[in-house]
């Protein structure tokens, strides 16, 4: 499957992007992952935001960036997410490469950091991320801190 992928900073989503973003979170952090917790944090103002659209215009994957010094020292990456429609057509590992590469045009090749939750490891060691520190519960699910260095792209 194919999506049209779109980069835009909060201030330009229009109404029905900000719903659907909203909703697909919501759908997966909060009820499939049955966790209970702030999703909108404050943090969405300050982000660029990653939607892949299918050819019907449905939102399948989406994820948040961070320019360095928000979140972490290092650029980052959060809200990673797939929609449970679309997680058989390998939409992850594509999301991931287009997050980075988005990130990468806007700040330029540097270090990235993530919080990963900790069953996803090999996901992203498998784009170069590596763990960094002890592991973490968040919200009730273990964590880890990963970064991906420059000189990985």
């Amino acid at each position: 499957m194919t999506l049209t992928w779109t980069t835009k900073p909060f201030a330009e989503l229009t109404l029905a992007e900000l719903y659907a973003l909203l909703q697909l979170r919501s759908e997966v952090f909060v009820v499939e992952q049955t966790c209970a917790f702030q999703d909108i944090d404050g943090q969405d103002q300050g982000a660029w935001h990653l939607l892949g659209y299918t050819p019907e215009g449905e939102l399948a994957a989406y994820a948040r960036l961070f320019g360095p010094g928000i979140c972490y020292p290092e650029a980052s990456i959060g809200r990673v997410v797939v929609s449970p429609r679309f997680r058989r057509y390998g939409l992850g590992r594509e999301l991931l490469r287009q997050a980075i590469a988005a990130v990468e045009a806007l700040d330029g090749a540097q270090p990235i950091q993530i919080g990963a939750q900790s069953y996803l490891q090999a996901f992203y060691e498998d784009f170069g991320f590596r763990q960094v520190g002890e592991g973490y519960l968040e919200d009730n699910i273990p964590h880890i801190h990963m970064v991906r260095s420059a000189s990985q792209a």
